[in-house]
């Protein structure tokens, strides 16, 4: 990221990319294709420790910002994410700690997740047709002192290994979330496959699923401001987390060019690819400054942040996906092998521009506020 930093978050920044590189090295990454979570669940701790889980609570829960803005913060951890294509739902278990202290709404579950000893996900995404960016049909109704959930989610992130799923509904034409403990009669999982090498994700079925009223997270059927909230902040930390993946893979891919000769010169001599690394350059200083400020347009509840934040995920989810297929073509036949690194950040990107909406979604997005705004003038 290119914000200009206090020192504090510069050393919090540099801690977690020291702590990454401790905890989760290539070699770490590799091992943890074959686990069933992606993840060691004291590697996460630690990282709760160092204050990940901590950025977007209140301190009368447990947590606080380093600089003026948690969302910032937590967008300097989510760039080394992308950078050490470290595994952990980052964004969904901030996402759902963060609703949590805003709606003061279980005090005990918020302390586990800002220790790193609980670990919470958010069910947003549904399948087609329901697929596209703010699409929620799954039903949640009101019978006496209980509620009961009817519908199926996906893609869920770590559902298999969350103690807590915060599900959104729709009750009536409002939104309504309720936090479903793990284990609840009537939730069924069944994975899916993943393009990352640590990222797991479930489908996430209801099947009149009943919880107790005092389950409901805020009000029945008034959760849309929330959930509005919510969509800002996991894609402005997707935001970010692509940009890290992105100028790793171009770091790697410019030192490969000067260390690779061919016919006597090393591969960056040449003109042509001299044009493209400006391209890719150019992408890249644009990726992140347009994450940056997108960021900081949510953090500040600026006005423009809904048309800032969909530019940001158009724009790096479509101009990053061509960033590293770059890269992987310059390394030529070794960079689509699996033995080289750079399909990790290859994978990451992949993944991250598909969630919470795609380029399309998000340009349509931007049409829909730019007609919008037109309306109303």
């Amino acid at each position: 990221m290119l914000l200009s930093l206090s020192s504090d978050q510069e050393l919090f920044s540099e801690t977690t990319a020291k702590l990454l590189d401790e905890l989760v090295p290539v070699g770490e990454l590799r091992r943890l294709r074959e686990d069933p979570n992606g993840f060691d669940r004291g590697y996460w701790r630690r990282g709760a420790e160092l204050g990940w889980m901590s950025l977007l609570v209140g301190e009368e829960h447990g947590g606080g910002s380093i600089g003026d803005h948690g969302l910032v913060d937590l967008a300097l951890v989510a760039y080394q994410f992308g950078r050490y294509a470290a595994p952990g739902p980052l964004a969904v278990a901030n996402v759902v700690a963060a609703t949590l202290s805003e709606t003061g709404h279980g005090a005990d579950v918020i302390e586990g997740l800002v220790s790193g000893t609980r670990l919470a996900t958010w069910a947003l995404g549904e399948p087609a047709p329901g697929d596209r960016l703010g699409d929620i049909t799954l039903d949640i109704r009101v019978e006496g002192d209980e509620v009961v959930l009817n519908g199926v989610k996906r893609p869920v992130e770590s559902a298999a290994g969350a103690d807590h799923l915060l599900v959104t509904g729709r009750t009536g034409a409002g939104l309504t979330q309720v936090l479903v403990p793990a284990g609840t009669a009537g939730v069924t999982l069944a994975p899916m496959d993943s393009v990352d090498m640590t990222r797991r994700f479930a489908v996430v079925t209801f099947e009149e699923a009943r919880l107790p009223g005092a389950s409901v997270v805020g009000n029945v059927s008034s959760a849309d401001e929330q959930v509005g909230r919510q969509v800002e902040r996991a894609v402005a930390i997707a935001c970010a987390e692509s940009v890290g993946t992105m100028q790793t893979a171009f770091d790697m891919t410019v030192e490969w060019a000067f260390d690779r000769y061919s016919f006597g010169r090393p591969l960056a001599s040449y003109q042509e690819l001299k044009h493209r690394f400006a391209d890719m350059k150019t992408w890249l200083e644009a990726s992140h400054a347009i994450s940056d400020a997108a960021t900081g347009a949510v953090a500040s509840g600026s006005p423009d942040a809904a048309e800032l934040l969909s530019t940001a995920k158009s724009f790096i989810g479509d101009y990053g996906s061509e960033l590293l297929q770059d890269c992987v073509q310059i390394h030529g036949g070794i960079g689509l092998t699996f033995e080289h690194d750079l399909h990790l950040y290859l994978r990451r990107h992949t993944l991250d521009r598909a969630l919470y909406g795609t380029p399309t979604d998000h340009r349509q997005r931007i049409t829909d506020i730019i007609e919008h705004r037109e309306e109303v003038a």
